[in-house]
């Protein structure tokens, strides 16, 4: 048995699941996972039972012979970043850190109209216009914070993320760019290599074919 347990939703559309398990992933940690099929009555009940707030991502860390329940995706996030501070889930310089956090804050509040015109569907490509006025500021909105911290702190640094190694605002970013895969949204070059760092990624490949083997979604009630 390990310490970290972390129960998530159905991978192709849980974008708040992801968010937290990829910085889990991250840390090298080992851990359980449990998929809860929440549009089943049972699975609800015992999510509510598990959960404060009755929804997923939900981590739940033995620690000093107690249970520590953290049940949000940013959360989970900065509870990992203060455990495992050689992960540098945030940026060392207070600067970029300030950034990284400010982002990951707005990806947390804000895009409601990016997220209902572009819901995820991980596995899916179908590619669509994209009408709505609202929608197409958050893209571009994402697409200028993602080229903000590639060109300030990425590319110096000398990697390939967001802040050049991983961090929690790459995390809460992933499931945005699944989204702009499966319905073509175009981007500049710099937010295109960003993406494809996501996508070539070990952990997010092994999200991506557990998603691919995992028994279909139920329908929604």
């Amino acid at each position: 048995m390990t310490d970290f347990h972390i129960y998530i939703g159905y991978r192709e559309v849980s974008s708040w699941s992801l968010r937290a398990w990829l910085p889990l992933r991250k840390t090298g940690v080992a851990f359980e996972e449990t998929l809860i099929r929440y549009r089943l009555p049972d699975h609800k009940r015992r999510l509510a039972a598990l959960s404060p707030s009755g929804k997923v991502p939900l981590l739940v860390h033995r620690r000093d012979g107690q249970e520590v329940k953290v049940w949000d995706s940013l959360a989970i996030g900065e509870y990992l970043a203060d455990l495992f501070r050689e992960r540098r889930l945030w940026p060392e310089d207070p600067v970029a850190r300030a950034f990284a956090r400010s982002i990951a804050a707005e990806m947390h509040s804000g895009f409601r109209p990016l997220r209902e015109h572009l819901p995820m569907a991980l596995l899916k490509v179908t590619p669509k216009a994209i009408e709505d006025g609202e929608a197409r500021a958050d893209i571009a909105r994402v697409a200028d914070l993602w080229r903000q911290a590639r060109e300030t702190w990425g590319v110096k640094a000398g990697g390939p993320w967001l802040f050049g190694h991983f961090t929690v605002a790459d995390g809460m970013y992933a499931p945005i760019a699944t989204r702009f895969r499966t319905y073509g949204i175009e981007l500049d070059p710099v937010c295109q290599a960003y993406m494809e760092t996501l996508f070539a990624d070990p952990d997010f490949g092994d999200w991506e074919d557990q998603a691919r083997r995992d028994p279909p979604q139920e329908p929604l009630p």
